[in-house]
């Protein structure tokens, strides 16, 4: 049988409750959209100047019954070489931005879970649950595949499985040495594998910090280091990335804090 792929194995975050928390302190909730994600504790947050822009700043936060808190400073990413466009995660479809595509080298935008942690080693220092990668394992960008969006080990799966997938991930016996998998986690988008919605989104390494990537959010490997080991599943962590100006607009209704007066 073949093993599950990280995308497989963290069930939805579905909310519950609804707590009075947001990011001004006190202030009710009331976008329906926002319950999906209400017990969510920490949050890591990426803004980027507009729906072209290739780089942004990443910012983590944890929310207890004050509300949102900022935790360490903000840092440097890049994201994809086309800027970012919606996605398909815990947020509703939205048609004023455009669209993610397979191919199109943009970043999903919205809310969305964190999945599992991955690397080249046999273990990391996270509370993620953390999946060592093999030379074997691959993550499936051919839609209309039945793995399509999935990472699996084509020892199970067979060679002819994973026919035209153009991400191993381990990136340093394939792409001479590159270590942009070295460390890295699953940004959980489009998990229902809706054809040409787009595949593999992951935080991960930057190559430097002038190169875009073609779809995912890239850092130095502090940074890196830092948000695994902080990030906990028992807190429901969620991954946001939105441009200012859609964040301005989005924020107070999806219970998110403000930043930078906005």
């Amino acid at each position: 049988m073949p093993r599950p792929s990280i995308a497989r194995r963290i069930p939805w975050l579905i909310a519950v409750t609804v707590l009075a928390a947001s990011g001004c302190a006190h202030r009710p909730v009331t976008s329906s959209e926002a319950r999906r994600w209400t017990q969510a504790q920490q949050l890591v947050l990426v803004t980027s100047a507009d729906w072209n822009t290739d780089h942004g700043t990443l910012r983590r936060f944890e929310r207890d019954g004050a509300g949102w808190r900022i935790v360490g400073d903000a840092q440097p990413v890049t994201i994809g070489r086309a800027g970012s466009a919606w996605g398909l995660g815990l947020n509703d479809a939205r048609d004023d931005g455009p669209v993610k595509r397979e191919g199109d080298g943009r970043s999903p935008a919205g809310v969305f879970e964190i999945g599992e942690a991955f690397g080249y080693t046999a273990t990391a220092t996270t509370a993620l649950p953390y999946a060592p990668m093999q030379a074997s394992d691959y993550c499936v960008d051919v839609s209309g595949s039945p793995l399509y969006n999935r990472i699996v080990d084509t020892n199970d799966v067979g060679v002819d499985a994973i026919k035209g997938a153009t991400e191993p991930m381990r990136r340093d016996l394939h792409a001479d040495g590159d270590q942009r998998y070295r460390l890295g986690f699953v940004i959980e988008h489009n998990r229902q594998q809706a054809p040409m919605g787009g595949s593999c989104i992951f935080a991960h390494l930057w190559k430097s910090p002038s190169d875009p990537t073609t779809g995912c959010t890239a850092m130095d490997s502090t940074t890196m280091d830092a948000l695994v080991g902080w990030l906990r599943p028992d807190r429901k962590p969620i991954f946001v990335l939105l441009p200012l100006p859609a964040y301005t607009k989005l924020r107070a209704a999806w219970a998110l804090p403000p930043i930078d007066g906005r």
